[in-house]
């Protein structure tokens, strides 16, 4: 299976946090699945650290690719496909961060791991 994580997974993931759920853990944890991460919950998190409305571990704020592949997961880029059907989603969501995931999660066929069930509203295969 082809997993995106939100960006809460990803930092619940790194962090070893009891927040992320049973069934998401054993997703992640499970080698044959094949783990996503978005350059949109790359952007989303650098800009939440530097308004100081997120404190991050050191890797993730400073070397999110290192991050990223440290933890055997899979860069996901934002194509002009992904970027145009984003900005195309109907309904009133206006979170940039997650319109994008939603893009490449339908896109790309992935699952999005998250506990957002505002992804529901839109068909987003999602998982927690």
């Amino acid at each position: 299976m082809c997993l995106l994580l939100d960006s809460h997974a990803f930092l619940w993931w790194i962090a070893d946090s009891d927040r992320l759920s049973p069934r998401a853990y054993r997703l992640i944890s499970d080698e044959a699945n094949e783990i996503f991460v978005s350059a949109a919950t790359a952007w989303e998190l650098a800009t939440k650290y530097r308004l100081g409305k997120l404190p991050l571990p050191e890797e993730a704020a400073f070397d999110m690719a290192g991050a990223i592949v440290g933890q055997g997961f899979r860069e996901l880029p934002i194509g002009v496909r992904e970027a145009s059907l984003a900005g195309r989603l109907p309904g009133p969501h206006h979170d940039p961060f997650d319109r994008l995931l939603m893009a490449q999660a339908a896109t790309g066929g992935l699952v999005l791991i998250s506990r957002d069930e505002v992804f529901d509203q839109y068909g987003v295969n999602r998982l927690w």
